[in-house]
């Protein structure tokens, strides 16, 4: 994996549920910083999983420094800085609208509309899109060498590659313009057929739901051209040579397809594929044949035996079951040498589970 990553600056981490993604996030980017670079890794998880396994309390919206000391006794020297932070949609698209807002007073007039504050925490795509804002932000701030990204499940971290394309297509579509600038038709339509409307619905609840639509379209007027240029900065990053997208995945057959459609979906949007990570693979060391079989019958008697037999034979059911999905993501995605992660005696929630993960990620081979 260090090869792989080597000249990267922006790693991003996708794949199903459930396969490890944060997990493995966390370990690359420990690893990374173990070797002496400055690293943030930025999780969206709300279940905080990456808080819990390096061992803090919380994070939040900005990065955040993982006390070296953490790792002492634990097989890892930090020979660089580990940040983290995991990602609040809201509060960085807040961010954003202040940051590209040309005064003040438009600042507050977006941030304070009930048009934005619901449309900022709900519009399909806002969290896509802001994740990749921040990383964007966050690189080019040059305060860090390597950003890590865990991204959610595979389907939906395809708005990744779709958001700032699907941005500048509202921005510059025509619905939008016509409420920028409604004149003509569209102005009688806007005036004379919602007025009857929006009037009942003010004298019901005491919300002047026009006014609140005029006032948030005028403002989102003024920072069109700064929401178009963050989007092309967005994807101008993920197209770009020092980034890098792995698929995370496990051996069973459902993140196997979902691996190998993500992989496709790079392809056809010629982003930059770093290779594969399976999780959770089932391996057998050795065999047993007749001999084994008898020698452990007289040393545990017929019926312990057999009971072990059986769950050799399970065993290396899933063992040749993990061995055939690699080999079929190895022809699918075009990743001769995925690496390929054991499963591990108990869960990763902890330091020690993260520096074994590591060991699997960085070790020669």
């Amino acid at each position: 994996m260090r090869a792989r990553l080597h000249g990267k600056r922006v790693v991003i981490c996708a794949g199903s549920g459930g396969v490890g993604k944060t997990t493995t996030s966390a370990a690359l980017a420990m690893g990374l910083a173990a070797s002496g670079l400055r690293v943030a890794v930025v999780t969206i998880d709300p279940a905080k999983r990456l808080a819990n396994s390096l061992g803090l309390a919380d994070l939040g919206n900005e990065p955040r420094l993982v006390d070296p000391g953490r790792f002492a006794g634990h097989g890892i020297v930090m020979e660089g800085e580990l940040w983290a932070m995991m990602l609040d949609a809201k509060q960085t698209f807040d961010e954003l609208v202040t940051r590209l807002a040309p005064d003040a007073a438009a600042r507050d007039d977006v941030l304070s509309n009930r048009i934005y504050q619901q449309l900022s925490s709900a519009v399909a795509g806002s969290q896509e899109f802001t994740a990749v804002a921040k990383l964007w932000e966050l690189d080019r701030s040059g305060r860090f060498d390597v950003l890590v990204l865990d991204t959610p499940p595979s389907r939906n971290a395809l708005d990744f590659l779709d958001a700032p394309d699907r941005l500048t297509g509202f921005l510059e579509g025509r619905a939008l313009k016509v409420f920028l600038a409604p004149t003509g038709l569209a102005a009688k339509v806007v005036g004379a057929g919602t007025s009857v409307v929006f009037s009942v619905l003010r004298r019901l609840t005491g919300v002047d739901l026009l006014d609140d639509l005029s006032v948030f379209f005028r403002a989102l007027g003024g920072l069109v051209e700064g929401f178009k240029e963050r989007a092309e900065g967005v994807k101008a990053l993920l197209g770009d040579p020092a980034t890098t997208f792995l698929i995370v995945t496990s051996p069973e057959r459902e993140p196997v397809e979902e691996a190998i459609f993500f992989r496709g979906k790079l392809a056809d949007h010629d982003m930059p594929f770093g290779g594969l990570v399976v999780n959770r693979a089932h391996a057998l060391d050795g065999t047993a044949d007749d001999a084994d079989a008898a020698g452990m019958e007289a040393a545990l008697g017929a019926r312990l035996a057999a009971k072990v037999a059986r769950a050799y034979g399970e065993a290396r059911t899933l063992a040749e079951r993990d061995a055939a999905a690699i080999e079929r993501l190895r022809a699918e995605t075009g990743d001769a040498d995925p690496v390929v992660v054991p499963q591990l005696a108990g869960d990763v929630h902890d330091i020690d589970g993260l520096v074994a993960v590591h060991g699997h990620l960085f070790s020669p081979r």
